[in-house]
């Protein structure tokens, strides 16, 4: 084995709107800074890589498929990403920003090839699923982190930090709110928005978050949902999904989602959070961080400076950096993988898993690894459950199945 200069190669596999949007700068932005060598990118067919050709001109990438290379830009490539992930330096992870209902198989061949994975949030939609890949990753030794940003945001670090004292006391309810424009399922997401809903996407990051702040485990769900106006477009989506979740304790979680905000709406997602406790209380609008922006061009917009906002670089004049719980929450996953290579380099292979097994159960106290991830999944494929089954209780077992009640 050469010599190592602390560089990971990546490959990501997507190339939909968080990777134009996050994924793509973040990983240019930590090439530029030394931390990332060779990206190639994997999307199901060569118009989407085009897409982002077009966007990041002067970024060099390994394409699957080579646009240069097919006839037909529309034909699809559903191996693409086996192509990529077999040509992956044996220092590199997989990153992996499908939609939902697509990360399983691509997880899974990572860690058959012995790959550390990042993967957008949710992990994947189905408690079996989640156990198959942690089971899997555990076998090898292999690192799997689930980009849950909203843990990052300070507002709710912040939070989370005074429960864990016991300032708010004992947990007794909570309420989020998370919503979207109407482009999300009409256009941004239109090849895949049926296979989803607004929950599954973005309601389970406070799902994630209500777990993530009280250490608490859901008990119990129950789900409702409306279709109403996307039918009229065209789309066999839920135009709004509700529910309510009991935890270990006995508190209760209201979490309330949608896909059809008006296209007028001063941001692309509103939300918020809330958590009441017997000593105290909670409460913030995270989409309004009490700064906005009004031009001729695009009206006004409430501008949230925490997410993932790019600015004018310190360290190099004339370029600009981004920064942000978004950059920051992806970051976590390349540092801890990078630090395992690190610490594994020129071990026996018996000695670099054990080595990895002792770093990643340390991990596990404090990252979204399978372990914490796996409760995401869960709340999600209840929900499902529920509102598909005349808003049914769901229970779960001690594994975190479901089940209608």
């Amino acid at each position: 084995m050469s010599s190592w200069d602390g560089k990971l190669d990546v490959v990501l596999v997507g190339g939909g709107m968080i990777s134009l949007e996050v994924i793509l700068p973040t990983l240019f932005q930590e090439r530029r800074e030394g931390k990332i060598g060779k990206i190639s990118v994997s999307s199901l067919d060569a118009k989407s890589i085009k897409r982002v050709q077009n966007e990041f001109p002067d970024e060099e990438f390994v394409s699957y498929p080579d646009p240069k290379e097919v006839d037909d830009e529309n034909k699809a490539y559903p191996d693409a990403y086996k192509d990529a992930i077999d040509t992956l330096d044996e220092r590199g992870f997989v990153l992996v920003a499908t939609p939902d209902h697509f990360h399983t198989p691509v997880i899974m061949y990572a860690i058959e090839k012995g790959k550390d994975v990042v993967c957008e949030k949710p992990l994947c939609l189905k408690v079996e699923e989640a156990w198959k890949i942690q089971n899997a990753a555990k076998e090898k030794g292999l690192y799997i982190y689930t980009d849950y940003h909203k843990r990052h945001d300070r507002a709710l670090r912040g939070i989370k930090y005074r429960v864990g004292k016991g300032d708010l006391g004992e947990i007794l309810y909570g309420h989020a709110w998370i919503e979207e424009k109407k482009e999300m399922p009409l256009k941004n997401f239109a090849a895949w928005a049926s296979e989803s809903s607004s929950f599954e996407y973005i309601g389970v990051h406070y799902a994630d978050i209500y777990y993530f702040v009280t250490g608490l485990k859901p008990k119990r769900v129950i789900g409702f949902a409306q279709k109403k106006f996307l039918p009229t477009q065209g789309k066999d989506v839920y135009d709004a999904v509700e529910a309510t979740i009991e935890w270990e304790n006995g508190s209760v979680c209201w979490i309330q989602t949608n896909w059809v905000l008006p296209q007028s709406t001063t941001s692309l997602t509103n939300q918020g959070f809330q958590i009441t406790g017997t000593k105290g209380e909670y409460k913030a609008d995270h989409k309004d961080r009490h700064c906005y922006i009004v031009t001729d061009d695009g009206g006004y917009e409430h501008y949230n400076p925490n997410f993932f906002k790019i600015f004018d670089s310190w360290n190099h004049p004339g370029k600009t950096d981004y920064v942000g719980y978004g950059y920051e929450s992806l970051l976590q996953g390349y540092d801890d993988i990078r630090d395992i290579l690190a610490a594994i380099e020129g071990l026996s292979d018996e000695d670099a898993k054990k080595k990895r097994e002792k770093m990643i159960k340390v991990y596990e106290e404090t990252r979204p690894l399978p372990n914490q991830a796996l409760i995401g999944t869960a709340i999600n494929e209840a929900v499902r459950i529920s509102m598909e089954n005349d808003s049914g209780w769901v229970v779960f077992d001690e594994n975190m199945y479901p089940r209608l009640t």
